[in-house]
């Protein structure tokens, strides 16, 4: 929200009170209380009629640092609140010296000068000025509606940029945006996002985590073109700096504090086919779905009914369609024979039409209005209502209408929508509606998350779900949401995913040729190629089916090529899921964050690195042209073996078999022998894929995990002279060492290969 006219003017009917001195600062071992008033006290009669400001300065974990400001402190708080699972508030610790207050924890220093106008200067462990909040940096604001707002602006240096607040469909860089934190159902060629996290990230190594579940309303650069604001309408604004110095780094504070992603299943990283939306299907369409990719030689490993399965009108009732699906049990039973896995479709909404509509709306399991009606309306389901979440009880209760999916076969749910919740309600415990907008979809999908892994057990739970907010990491997979079906739509889908990536989000997938719709068959073939090196692929569409058959024979070469790569790189992707899972670093990783000292990867929105150290530029053309720009170092094409030198831009063409697939120089990629499914045994005969760098001095290490993320095989890497020596631990199988375009060899134990 803009609340200035220019530089020197106020908008009209918009009052701000800016921290202008400070008046007193309260020391504690680890964290200070700073009160700021916001005029210059010249006088005693000054401080009479006028406001103070509270500032409390503390940190809830090493290097973190939390700022609170408030303007009066006895608004009632309902919630809901971010959980922060790694808070401590007590990792700092406060130094005077003289005039000046210091908070450091870790690499991150706060600094209060009592002296000179007001100011919040953040510093790193070299004394480098990360950020500041200066004279016109902290303030609280009130508009003509009576609405009063907190605000705070953070400098931004010569050049920095901005990432990330969640999965957006704009620009890349945020600098020069307007962006409103507040769930929407917008699809992806909107301002609007399915995903609002109030977190960024800066290429300066810094992060800002705003801590309200609310409405955030963000000026990057767009009304002060050298800050970045942020305002809630409220009494109180806290935000955290979290530190770098790498961009990696500010994502593993972020996460530990707000939550990592859980892992992922091993056979979730392989093609998922779906009936589609609004397409004609029963179980005979299903079956030749799924008996056309066996025959065509594409791996298939979920199958995924979307809303259909249920009766019209009756989303959700938890019940198969009879005069569609007759014999729900035997039909999951012959998928399950196939070898197949089971989502299904679900939203948190209850039709009218349901038999479970009066049922919950009796147990109070419906979010009610103020007058105590069900709140209803009529778009999306007729007459649906909404399940509140807030109360353990409806929780339990949508489980149990779950349950029984689960026990006939389904091994996972699309847990869609959650996005347009209303504001106009009251919450069984008491939630104010405002902040519970973009929570709301953090309950849906952790009550979902957590029977399948009540169910399953830990490590087989999986969602696909469409909504989410800080936090929301926790319960992957998210996918970007309803894309049109164009090379436009495939790039600007790419771009949220990087956006959400940096905003601590491990796992992320999207619609395989798009969702309205009927793709070019260009566009499907280049769409599958992107899909497939994606952390998960799925295939699915609107009014038209994604079978790759339905686009030609091309593409089911394409499609059968890039799925069987998939698999064989398993090992190592499933090596970068367990990162992400301990780490907070993603799978999908923009540019920036593996190379955050190389100026140009800070714009790049059109590739990505897969892990550490492949790098994928999705071809955007039907004549296949791209512009792919590599980074300092030696890049290895994986698919046709050539060798480039960076940093460099480059210009290539592909057919619809290839697109810029590029390991990092020193990279051991460990490859799976099995390429017929993701979850393989990856350690029966797999290939070390090798790219040593030229000279002496090269060693490196790789692990290949378990289907459960432990650690199965170590193997060791080191230039001896003109020979790599690899030495495997945890495992006495054979193994192959191939040196990217040179010799192989073939062992158990040790394994030497020649490199001339």
């Amino acid at each position: 929200m803009k609340f200035t006219d220019g530089f020197w003017l106020i908008r009209e009917g918009v009052q701000i009170s800016y921290a202008t001195e400070v008046r007193d600062v309260r020391t504690q071992s680890k964290r200070f209380t700073a009160h700021a008033a916001v005029k210059k006290v010249t006088r005693r009669g000054d401080t009479l009629n006028a406001p103070l400001l509270t500032v409390d300065c503390f940190s809830p974990a090493e290097g973190v640092i939390g700022v609170r400001v408030t303007h009066h402190a006895g608004k009632r708080r309902p919630g809901p609140d971010f959980a922060l699972t790694g808070a401590a508030d007590d990792a700092g610790a406060v130094r005077q010296d003289g005039t000046v207050t210091e908070l450091t924890s870790g690499p991150l220093t706060l600094r209060l000068d009592r002296n000179g106008p007001w100011s919040l200067t953040f510093h790193d462990a070299g004394g480098r000025e990360l950020t500041r909040a200066n004279a016109k940096g902290t303030a609280f604001a009130t508009t003509g509606d009576g609405a009063h707002h907190m605000l705070s602006r953070l400098s931004l240096g010569v050049g920095e940029q901005i990432y990330g607040l969640g999965e957006r469909f704009t620009p890349f860089v945020k600098n020069g945006q307007v962006v409103d934190i507040w769930q929407a159902d917008g699809g992806t060629s909107s301002e609007q996002s399915y995903k609002n996290v109030p977190f960024y990230l800066s290429s300066r190594g810094y992060g800002v985590f705003v801590n309200h579940p609310g409405a955030v309303s963000y000026e990057v650069g767009s009304e002060s073109v050298g800050q970045v604001q942020f305002s809630v309408e409220d009494q109180t604004l806290e935000y955290y700096v979290v530190a770098g110095p790498t961009p990696k780094d500010v994502l593993t504070r972020y996460t530990a504090l707000t939550g990592r992603p859980a892992l992922p299943p091993a056979w979730s990283f392989g093609l998922w086919l779906t009936t589609s939306f609004t397409t004609s299907y029963d179980e005979r369409t299903v079956m030749s779905f799924v008996d056309g990719m066996a025959e065509r030689g594409i791996p298939l490993s979920v199958f995924h009914f979307d809303c259909f399965w249920m009766r019209e009108y009756q989303w959700c009732d938890f019940q198969w369609d009879p005069d569609v699906f007759p014999d729900p049990e035997g039909m999951l039973a012959r998928l399950k024979d196939k070898g197949l896995k089971v989502s299904a479709w679900i939203n948190p909404y209850i039709a009218q039409k349901s038999p479970l509509f009066e049922e919950a709306a009796a147990l109070g399991h419906l979010v009610r209005r103020p007058n105590g009606d069900v709140w209803q309306w009529d778009l999306w389901q007729a007459g649906m209502g909404l399940v509140d979440f807030t109360s353990p009880e409806a929780r339990a209760w949508f489980q149990s209408k779950l349950k029984p999916l689960l026990d006939q076969g389904v091994d996972s749910f699309k847990t869609d929508f959650g996005e347009r919740v209303p504001t106009d309600v009251v919450w069984h415990d008491g939630s104010d509606p405002e902040r519970m907008h973009n929570y709301y979809t953090h309950l849906y999908n952790r009550t979902v998350f957590e029977l399948l892994e009540k169910e399953r057990g830990q490590g087989e739970a999986v969602l696909f779900a469409r909504s989410a907010t800080a936090g929301g990491q926790q319960y992957p997979v998210h996918w970007g949401g309803d894309c049109w079906s164009s090379f436009e739509a495939m790039a600007e889908s790419l771009r949220g995913g990087l956006s959400l990536s940096l905003s601590g989000f491990g796992f992320w997938s999207h619609d395989i040729g798009g969702f309205e719709g009927t793709p070019d068959p260009a566009v499907f073939k280049r769409w599958l190629a992107f899909g497939l090196l994606s952390s998960h692929s799925r295939l699915h569409g609107s009014s038209s089916y994604r079978v790759p058959w339905e686009f030609g024979e091309e593409a089911v070469d394409v499609a059968r090529r890039f799925t069987l790569l998939k698999h064989r790189l398993m090992p190592y992707l499933y090596g970068a899921a367990v990162e992400a899972h301990r780490t907070g670093v993603p799978v999908m990783r923009p540019m920036v964050l593996e190379f955050p000292r190389d100026p140009a990867c800070r714009t790049l929105d059109r590739q990505y690195m897969l892990g550490p150290d492949l790098l994928v530029a999705p071809v955007f053309t039907e004549d296949g042209e791209v512009e792919v720009y590599l980074p300092e170092g030696t890049w290895t094409h994986l698919l046709t073996g050539e060798r480039v030198t960076g940093p460099a831009w480059r210009t290539e063409q592909y057919g619809y078999d290839g697109l810029p697939l590029y390991v990092r120089e020193g990279a051991v990629l460990p490859l799976a022998s099995d390429d017929r499914r993701p979850d393989g045994d990856w350690l029966d005969a797999p290939t070390l894929l090798v790219h040593p760098p030229a000279g002496p001095g090269y060693a490196a290490e790789v692990t290949v995990p378990d289907l459960l993320g432990a650690p199965a095989a170590t193997f060791r890497v080191r230039r001896d002279g003109d020979a790599l020596h690899v030495t495997a631990s945890g495992t006495d199988r054979p193994f192959t060492v191939r040196v990217a375009g040179g010799a192989s060899a073939e062992g158990t134990g040790e394994v030497s290969v020649p490199l001339t």
